[in-house]
């Protein structure tokens, strides 16, 4: 029994060892081509530079882009914290049919692939009558957006002892005095990192923006795809290391405020 339980943990471990090296593979490979001199994807690279990252800086279309996604993704992430907060405090709190019905149906977007929320999105706004390409894809990054608020909120939701507020009120304070001095402390770590982790989720999407933009209106992940497409060379790759490294500091952000493993138990 032992010997097959030492078996069966080496099996879980080496596949899980595989699994890591396939996923960071690609991501280790675009930080090192990032570096290199060659005006071609090397491997190994012949010499380490920063021209792609000064090459980046000068391409035509890049800044507009960029200060596209980071609209659409700071303002999405502003309404999807608000709109979610009360989401998770309704479904953690309130007793009325429905309610878990309504927590799965937020956090449906996560459930599916991006070009199926895409499509549908892209073709409940055309029955709406909206064809306004900013507006249209403002919607859709809430949509995407306000899961990852109301998963983390409701997370920390879950583990507080609402019985503190009552507590505060029998010491004198108002309701929502109570509430801004013993909640929203509490609520505090969650509500930054669910607005960081939305953030980055907006400004990084792809399958769903691609729905919604036009020849003005293009989000930084669309631009990269043009690149690609049209002058293929390492700049894409330090464009992807930037984002890379975005990723990594929202992680360890989040980790130290909230901590991954109590976001992944929810």
């Amino acid at each position: 029994m032992i010997r097959t339980r030492r078996i069966a943990i080496f099996y879980v471990a080496f596949v899980t060892a595989l699994s890591v090296v396939f996923l960071m593979t690609p991501l280790v490979v675009t930080v090192i081509v990032s570096f290199a001199n060659s005006t071609v994807f090397t491997l190994p690279p012949p010499d380490w530079s920063f021209r792609w990252y000064e090459r980046m800086a000068a391409r035509a279309g890049l800044i507009p882009s960029l200060l596209l996604s980071l609209q659409i993704a700071a303002i999405s992430t502003a309404i999807s914290l608000i709109a979610g907060t009360l989401c998770a405090i309704a479904t953690v709190r309130g007793r009325f049919p429905g309610r878990d019905a309504i927590a799965t149906f937020v956090v449906s977007p996560l459930m599916m692939p991006g070009l199926v929320v895409g499509v549908a999105m892209l073709q409940f706004l055309r029955e709406l009558g909206l064809r306004d390409a900013y507006t249209s894809l403002l919607i859709a990054h809430i949509v995407i957006t306000m899961p990852y608020v109301m998963r983390t909120v409701m997370a920390s939701l879950s583990l507080f002892d609402f019985s503190l507020i009552d507590a505060a009120r029998t010491l004198g304070c108002s309701y929502p005095r109570a509430l801004r001095k013993v909640m929203v402390p509490v609520l505090a770590p969650a509500f930054l990192t669910s607005g960081l982790f939305a953030f980055l989720a907006s400004l990084d999407n792809y399958p769903i923006s691609i729905f919604f933009t036009d020849p003005r209106t293009k989000t930084l992940p669309i631009q990269m795809l043009q690149f690609l497409e049209e002058q293929p060379d390492p700049s894409i790759a330090a464009m992807s290391a930037c984002l890379i490294l975005l990723t990594i500091v929202v992680l360890f952000v989040g980790d130290r405020l909230v901590g991954l493993r109590r976001l992944a138990d929810f």
